[in-house]
C-alpha cells in the first residue's frame, strides 16, 4: 500500500501521464452527461475537474505540466490555422466589416480590464487571467503566463486562478447579451430569417450560370481564345455552345461562333450586366445541374493524387487533351471559380463538364479516390510547428518605446498556420486533413492543455476564491457583457446588420464554442451564426493573444 500511495501522490513522469489521462477522461465524460437541456461546458469540464483533484492534494511533475500546456496549446491552435488558412481572405466582401467589429470588442473588454485595474487595485496580469476567462480565450491565458515570465522571469498562480473564476459565468454572459439585444430592439427572428435570405441571394459571390444568345456582329466567326481577349470580363468560363440547331457541344479554344450560337458562361454576379453586351441573356438563375444534354454530363471529382497539389488548371490542358472543361472548384463548402490561373489543392471537388467517356479520364487524371484524403499528411503540421515556435520567439520592437514583444508559442503557431494553410499548395506543400482529423487534433491538444492547467493551477484556487477572489466572478461579467452590448447594438441599429450575424460576432469574438449551440437553437433554416463565428475567430484569437502580452508588458 505504501508504494501505491508513494507512487500516486510523489511527482513523476509515469505519474503525471496516469493523473493527467484521470483528469482528461473523466472531464470529456462529464461533457457528454452534465447537461442542463443544450447546455453544457463540455471539454471545459477537464479543467474543473484537474482543479478538484489538485485541490484535494494530487500534484504532478512541475516540467510534465509545462510540456503537456504549451504542446497542447500549440496542437490546439495551429489545427484552427490550419483549416482555416484554405479559404482566409481578410479583405473578402463583409469580412473586414465583421472582424473590425470583433476587433472593437476586444478593446472595448482591455478598456474595461485597465478600469477594472486602476478602481480595485487588483495587478494587472491577474486582471489579464481574468479577462482571458471572461472571453473564454484560453490562447490569451498562455500568453499572459508567457509574457509574465519573460518579464519577471517567474510565474503567477493568480493569472490560471483569474481565468477559472471568471470562466463559467462568462458563458453564460454571452448568452444574456445575445437575448437582451433581441429583447431590447423586439427583433423577430422570423423577419430575420426572410431579411437573411433577401441579402443572400443579393450578395451571393458563388458563380452564376448564364445562356447567352450572341447577336453582337463583331463576335461573328470569332473563336474563344479571340472571344476571351476582348471581352471585358475575364472571370468568366464558357463551358459549351449550343448551336441553333439544338445540337451543343463543348467549348475549345478553336471553336468558332456565330451569331444566334447561345453559349452557357460561369461568372461572378457583378459581372452579368457587362456580359449582356455579348447578347441576348437568359436564364441567369439556372441552376448548374439543370438541361443536361444526351452525351454531355456534369460531375464532381476529388482531387486525391498529390501530383496536382499546386499545380493551376490551365496546366493540366483540359479542353485540348480531355475535351472537358472544369466549371466550378469546390473548397472548403465554398464553390470558386475555376479561372485558368486557380491553384488546385488536394481534397478540392471539381465540377467537370464534357462526354461520359472524357469525364472518366479527367477523373483517373484528379485522382478521384476518396480513400486517399483519409491518409493523413504530417509533415506540414510538424514542420509548421517548428516555424511557429521559431516565430513566436522572435523580438518585435514597438517603434517608439524602446520595448519589443513576442508573438509567442500560441501567436506564432497560429499566423504561421494560416499562412501555411492558404500559400502552402502554390509551393507544392500538402496542407489538406480530413476535418474529423484536424478535430482530432485540435480536441487532444485543448484537452491537454486544460488538464495540465487545472492540475497546475488547483491548488490554489480554493483559498484564493475564498479569501476575496469571489468578486474577479463579477469583474470578469462585466468584461464579457459589456463590450458585447455595446458593440452588438451599434452593429444592429447602427450598421443594419442581421441578427443572426451579430450573435455569431459576439461569439466568435468570445472564441465561446461553448454559446454556438445555443446560437444554433435559435434557427433552423440557416447556420449563419456559425458560418460568422468561423469569420472572425482566427482573427479575435490573435488579436487577444496580442491584447493579453501587451497588457501585461504595459501594466505589469
Amino acid at each position: 500500500m505504501d508504494s501505491v500511495e508513494q507512487f500516486l501522490f510523489s511527482p513523476s513522469i509515469t505519474q503525471s501521464l496516469l493523473w493527467l489521462t484521470i483528469v482528461m477522461t473523466i472531464g470529456l465524460w462529464l461533457g457528454e452527461k452534465a447537461k442542463i437541456k443544450q447546455f453544457s461546458l463540455g471539454v471545459t469540464w477537464v479543467l474543473f475537474v484537474g482543479i478538484a483533484l489538485a485541490s484535494c492534494g494530487i500534484k504532478i511533475d512541475h516540467h510534465v505540466a509545462q510540456f503537456a500546456k504549451d504542446f497542447g496549446l500549440i496542437l490546439f491552435v495551429y489545427s484552427i490555422g490550419l483549416q482555416v488558412g484554405p479559404s482566409f481572405s481578410p479583405f473578402k466582401r463583409g469580412v473586414l466589416q465583421l472582424n473590425m467589429l470583433a476587433a472593437a470588442i476586444v478593446l472595448l473588454g482591455c478598456v474595461c480590464a485597465i478600469v477594472l485595474h486602476y478602481a480595485t487595485g487588483i495587478d494587472m496580469s491577474t486582471m489579464t487571467g481574468i479577462l482571458s476567462g471572461a472571453t473564454t480565450s484560453t490562447p490569451s491565458l498562455a500568453s499572459a503566463q508567457q509574457a509574465y515570465q519573460d518579464i519577471t522571469g517567474a510565474t503567477n498562480p493568480d493569472i490560471a486562478t483569474g481565468y477559472a473564476i471568471a470562466y463559467p459565468l462568462s458563458i453564460v454572459g454571452v448568452i444574456m447579451a445575445m437575448e437582451l439585444i433581441r429583447r431590447a430592439f423586439k427583433i423577430s427572428l422570423p423577419e430575420e430569417e426572410k431579411r437573411l435570405q433577401e441579402e443572400a441571394q443579393a450578395t451571393s459571390e458563388e458563380p452564376l450560370c448564364v445562356d447567352i444568345t450572341l447577336n453582337n456582329p463583331q463576335l461573328k466567326d470569332m473563336n474563344l481564345g479571340e472571344l476571351q481577349r476582348i471581352c471585358p470580363v475575364k472571370e468568366m468560363v464558357v463551358s459549351r455552345v449550343i448551336r441553333p440547331d439544338g445540337s451543343d457541344e463543348l467549348i475549345n479554344e478553336q471553336t468558332v461562333f456565330r451569331n444566334g450560337d447561345t453559349i452557357r458562361v460561369l461568372t461572378d454576379r457583378r459581372h452579368v450586366e457587362t456580359l449582356r453586351l455579348l447578347g441576348i441573356m437568359r436564364d441567369y438563375d439556372l441552376h448548374m445541374q439543370r438541361e443536361q444534354s444526351d452525351h454531355l454530363i456534369s460531375r464532381r471529382i476529388a482531387v486525391t493524387r498529390q501530383e496536382c497539389n499546386g499545380k493551376r488548371i490551365r496546366s493540366f490542358n483540359l479542353r485540348q487533351q480531355y475535351h472537358a472543361t472544369i466549371t466550378r472548384v469546390s473548397r472548403a463548402g465554398i464553390d470558386l471559380l475555376a479561372t485558368d490561373d486557380m491553384v488546385l489543392q488536394l481534397g478540392d471537388r471539381l465540377m467537370v463538364v464534357g462526354d461520359k467517356n472524357d469525364v472518366s479520364r479527367v477523373a483517373e487524371t484528379f485522382g478521384n479516390e476518396l480513400k486517399r484524403l483519409d491518409v493523413p499528411h504530417l509533415l506540414p503540421v510538424f514542420f509548421g510547428m517548428v516555424l511557429g515556435i521559431c516565430v513566436g520567439l522572435l523580438p518585435i520592437p514597438l517603434p517608439g518605446m524602446g520595448q519589443t514583444f513576442k508573438l509567442g508559442l500560441v501567436g506564432g503557431s497560429l499566423i504561421v498556420a494560416i499562412l501555411i494553410g492558404h500559400y502552402g499548395p502554390y509551393y507544392n506543400m500538402v496542407t489538406f486533413s480530413t476535418t474529423s482529423a484536424n478535430m482530432m487534433l485540435r480536441q487532444i491538444g485543448l484537452t491537454l492543455f486544460l488538464a495540465a492547467l487545472g492540475l497546475s493551477v488547483g491548488e490554489n484556487f480554493l483559498p484564493t476564491l475564498t479569501e476575496g477572489g469571489y468578486i474577479w466572478i463579477g469583474y470578469g461579467f462585466m468584461m464579457t457583457v459589456v463590450p458585447l452590448l455595446v458593440v452588438g447594438m451599434i452593429a444592429y441599429k447602427a450598421l443594419k446588420m442581421n441578427y443572426f450575424n451579430v450573435i455569431g460576432l459576439l461569439i466568435g469574438s468570445m472564441t465561446s464554442a461553448m454559446a454556438l449551440p445555443y446560437a444554433q437553437s435559435l434557427s433552423s433554416e440557416n447556420n449563419q451564426a456559425s458560418v460568422c463565428y468561423a469569420t472572425v475567430y482566427p482573427f479575435t484569437t490573435f488579436l487577444r493573444v496580442m491584447a493579453a502580452q501587451l497588457l501585461v508588458l504595459f501594466f505589469v
